[in-house]
C-alpha cells in the first residue's frame, strides 16, 4: 500500500516531520516556496501542513488534485480558502489548543501593561527622565473584566483573571449557563458587558457575525476609562474609532497584538498615548510553536492513515477511537443515502436522519455527513463527506437530526427520510451482529436486503405468477440473479422486489420489465 505523502510548506519544528514518518507518511519539507512553485508541486501530495506564510488559494486548491487534508499549525486559517476547499472535498484542520495558554498569557500581560503603563514608563526611564510622578496606574484587583468570546482561550483568561481577584463577565452566544457557572463567570449580553467592564479582552474568531464587533457604536457604549486588549484577530475592532476615543480620553488604554492589515508597519494608532502594540506575538513562545507543529503532524497523520478527524473546521470530528465503531454505521448511512437519492426525483427541501437504540448514543455528525454524501453522489461523483454538507446547504436542503434512545424492533436502527411532492418517504437499516449493513424497511414496506453492486428495484401488484415472469425475463436476457428480496404491505396489495444481479441492467431490459403485467415502477440501482 502506498504511503500518504505530506508537504510541510512553512517553517515548523523538525519533530513534526519525524512524527509524520513514524506514523506511516512520506514527508517533504519545503518552506519558503513561491505560489507558483507550490502550485507546480502540490498535485503530488495527500496532505499539506502550513503555518501562516503559505496562502492556500483557489488556484492552489485547483492544482492540488490529490489533496485530502490541509493542517494549520495554529488557530487562524485566514490564509486558507475554506469554502473552496470544502467544495473540493478537502478537510481543513487547525490546532486550537496548542497555543491557547500562550495567547491567554499574552492577553493578561497586555492587560497589566495597560494598567501600569509599562511601555511608556520603560521608554522614559531608559531615556534618563525618571518619570515617577507621571504614571499613575490602576489595580486589576476588584475590577471587572469583560470577555468577548469564552471559548478555549477566553476560558483560560477568565481563570487567570479570577486568580487575580477580578470579576469576570462574558458575552458569547454559544456559552451555556452551566458552562458559565463552571467557569465562574457571569454570562451577559454585549451591551451589558460594554457598560460594566473596566477591561475588555477579545477571544473570538473573525466571522461575518464578529467582524467589527467593537464598532464605533459599540465602543461609544463602553464605560469611560475602559482598557481594551485584542490578541484574537484583526478586524474585530473599528481601529479608526478606537483612535478617536483614545484621543478623547473615553478609552483609557488599548493594546493590540493583531491588526486588520498585517504586517502593520504604519498605522493610525501608532504613537497614540496609552496605546500598546505587539507584532502578533500571541502564539510566539517556544512551547507554543513546538506544540502546534506536533499537533498538526499528529492530526494529519491520524486522518491520512487511520481516518481520524480532529479539530476539523469543515467536517465533523471523528477520533481514532470512534472511527472503528462508527465505520459500519457510516457505511450503512452512505448506502441508505444513496438508495434514497436514486429512488427520489425532483427537489428535496428536507432530509432527516434518525438514529434509534444503540445508534442514538453515537456521534451523529459523521453519520449525517455520510448520508448526505451518499444522497448527493447521485448528482455528482466528486461528492464526499467533506463537501456533502456544504453542497446540501448550497442546494437549499434542510438537514434534520433526530435521536431516539428507546429501542424499537431492532437493537440499533438508522432511518433516512426525505420530504417529496408525494409526502415523506423513508428507508431504514440496521447492523447485523457481524456489523454488516442491512436494509430493513423501504418506503413503509418491510424488506430485508443487502445494498451492494448492481440491483433492480421493482414495485408491482402482489399477484400469483409475477416472480416466475420476472425470473424468466431476466434469464432470457442473460441476467443472473444474486439475491431475491421481497416485501409487501398486505396480501394482494403493493409489493416491492429488490434484486441483486451480476451485471449492469441496461435501459432496454428495464423497458421490458416495466411492460410486464402488474409492474408499477422499475429502476436500476448501483451501490
Amino acid at each position: 500500500m502506498t504511503k500518504p505523502k505530506v508537504l510541510i510548506s512553512d517553517k515548523m519544528d523538525p519533530n513534526a516531520a519525524r512524527i509524520f514518518e513514524e506514523r506511516g507518511c512520506d514527508v517533504d519539507v519545503k518552506p519558503g516556496m513561491s505560489p507558483d512553485e507550490l502550485k507546480a508541486v502540490i498535485g503530488q501530495y495527500d496532505g499539506l501542513a502550513i503555518r501562516s506564510a503559505t496562502k492556500v488559494t483557489k488556484e492552489i486548491i485547483d492544482a492540488a488534485t490529490n489533496l485530502k487534508v490541509i493542517g494549520r499549525a495554529g488557530i487562524g486559517v485566514d490564509n486558507v480558502d475554506i469554502p473552496y476547499a470544502s467544495s473540493k472535498g478537502i478537510v481543513v484542520m487547525n490546532t486550537p489548543f496548542g497555543n491557547s495558554i500562550t495567547t491567554a498569557e499574552h492577553a493578561i500581560a497586555l492587560m497589566f501593561a495597560l494598567a501600569r503603563q509599562l511601555p511608556d514608563a520603560n521608554a522614559q526611564t531608559q531615556a534618563g527622565k525618571w518619570p515617577k510622578n507621571d504614571f499613575m496606574g490602576v489595580e486589576v484587583t476588584g475590577k471587572t473584566l469583560g470577555l468577548i468570546g469564552a471559548g478555549n482561550i477566553g476560558s483560560i483568561v477568565a481563570d487567570r483573571a479570577l486568580g487575580l481577584r477580578m470579576k469576570v463577565v462574558a458575552y458569547d452566544p454559544f456559552l451555556s449557563p452551566e458552562r458559565a457557572v463552571e467557569m465562574g463567570v457571569e454570562k451577559v449580553e454585549l451591551d451589558d458587558l460594554l457598560a460594566r467592564a473596566d477591561f475588555i479582552t477579545l477571544h473570538t474568531p473573525l466571522t461575518d457575525q464578529t467582524r467589527n464587533i467593537l464598532s464605533r457604536e459599540n465602543l461609544a457604549k463602553t464605560k469611560k476609562g475602559v482598557r481594551i486588549v485584542n490578541c484574537a484577530r484583526g478586524g474585530l475592532i473599528d481601529e479608526e474609532a478606537l483612535k478617536e476615543l483614545l484621543d478623547s480620553g473615553h478609552i483609557a488604554g488599548a493594546a493590540l497584538d493583531v491588526f486588520v492589515t498585517e504586517p502593520a508597519k504604519e498605522h493610525t494608532l501608532f504613537g497614540t498615548p496609552n496605546f500598546v502594540a505587539t507584532p502578533h506575538l500571541g502564539a510566539s513562545t517556544n512551547e507554543a510553536q513546538v506544540n502546534v507543529a506536533l499537533q498538526v503532524a499528529e492530526q494529519l497523520a491520524d486522518y491520512l492513515v487511520n481516518g481520524g478527524v480532529t479539530n476539523a473546521l469543515n467536517v465533523p470530528s471523528l477520533s481514532a477511537e470512534e472511527a472503528p465503531k462508527l465505520k459500519p454505521y457510516m457505511a450503512l448511512a452512505e448506502k441508505l443515502g444513496s438508495l434514497v437519492g436514486q429512488l427520489t426525483t425532483g427537489a428535496i427541501p428536507r432530509i432527516s436522519i434518525h438514529t434509534e437504540g444503540a445508534a442514538s448514543e453515537l456521534n451523529i455528525k459523521p453519520i449525517v455527513a455520510a448520508v448526505l454524501a451518499g444522497f448527493l453522489r447521485e448528482q455528482s461523483d466528486t461528492v464526499n463527506m467533506v463537501n456533502a454538507p456544504f453542497l446540501a446547504k448550497e442546494r437549499g436542503i434542510e438537514v434534520r437530526e433526530v435521536r431516539t434512545e428507546k429501542e424499537g424492533d431492532y437493537h440499533t436502527l438508522l432511518r433516512v427520510s426525505v420530504k417529496t411532492d408525494a409526502g415523506e418517504r423513508s428507508v431504514a437499516g440496521t447492523l447485523f451482529s457481524n456489523s454488516e449493513p442491512r436494509l430493513v424497511e423501504l418506503f413503509g414496506i418491510k424488506v430485508e436486503a443487502e445494498l451492494a453492486g448492481h440491483m433492480m428495484y421493482i414495485v408491482n401488484e402482489d399477484a400469483p405468477g409475477f416472480i416466475g415472469r420476472i425470473g424468466t425475463l431476466l434469464g432470457e436476457n442473460g441476467i443472473n440473479i444474486g439475491t431475491f428480496n421481497l416485501g409487501r404491505r398486505e396480501a394482494g396489495g403493493e409489493a416491492v422486489l429488490l434484486l441483486s444481479v451480476d451485471s449492469e441492467v441496461q435501459p432496454d431490459l428495464l423497458e421490458k420489465v416495466r411492460a410486464l403485467p402488474g409492474v408499477k415502477r422499475a429502476m436500476a440501482l448501483t451501490f
